[in-house]
């Protein structure tokens, strides 16, 4: 058993090694075994195929991740249906709440790079689309109960639809564009800021257009 993990770990990190320089599509098994010292029987032993190697390595923190941002939507809606005037805990709920998924991806900086610009031809390759679902589905709830409790119109799909993308992709374009968790999160201070502010004023009168 023992054999048998430590040959496994060998494998995920040649793989990762392998992965993260030539991405999905580039990547080689054969390459893979031989920096592992593996015969390809060994590695069909323990994973299917590349694909379920790539994913073996990736999912744990990808799934790490949809669960923290569940988890802050389940508590999200739930104060929400408390009935609780939440309002000035807003953005300190959602500035820890980013926090904690901005450390996350920092701390496996290099595996989300590797998912967001190496995994085309994976059964990963469109992750960010999942997770701008995910949102979509979260907003939708949200902005129909906060609508009914103030009494307005809810926000249209299309803007809901937006701002799903919006979010996701501001954690994306920090990863990609900013290499340094600290500038990161003081990026992430002023994009909270600006994104509440806007949600707050999907619930408002709409501005009237000018002469």
């Amino acid at each position: 058993m023992k054999d048998e993990r430590e040959t496994k770990e060998k494998l995920l990190q040649s793989a990762r090694a392998e992965f993260l320089a030539k991405g999905y599509q580039g990547a080689s098994l054969r390459s893979i075994c031989k920096a592992s010292g593996v015969t390809t029987g060994a590695l069909y032993f323990f994973f299917k195929d590349k694909d379920d190697l790539f994913t073996s390595l990736v999912a744990p923190q990808l799934n790490t991740l949809k669960a923290m941002l569940t988890e802050h939507m389940r508590q999200e809606l739930l104060v929400l249906d408390s009935g609780e005037d939440a309002a000035e805990n807003d953005f300190r709920d959602d500035a820890y709440a980013s926090q904690q998924v901005l450390h996350l991806l920092y701390q496996n900086y290099d595996l989300f790079l590797l998912l967001l610009t190496g995994s085309y031809g994976s059964s990963l390759e469109h992750f960010v689309d999942e997770l701008v679902a995910i949102s979509e589905e979260h907003y939708r709830k949200l902005a129909d109960r906060q609508a009914a409790l103030l009494g307005v119109t809810p926000p249209q799909d299309y803007t809901i639809h937006w701002l799903a993308h919006m979010q996701i992709d501001a954690f994306v374009h920090l990863l990609t564009h900013e290499p340094d968790e600290q500038k990161a999160l003081a990026h992430l201070q002023d994009i909270l800021q600006y994104m509440l502010s806007g949600w707050n004023g999907l619930f408002q009168p709409p501005v009237s257009p000018g002469p």
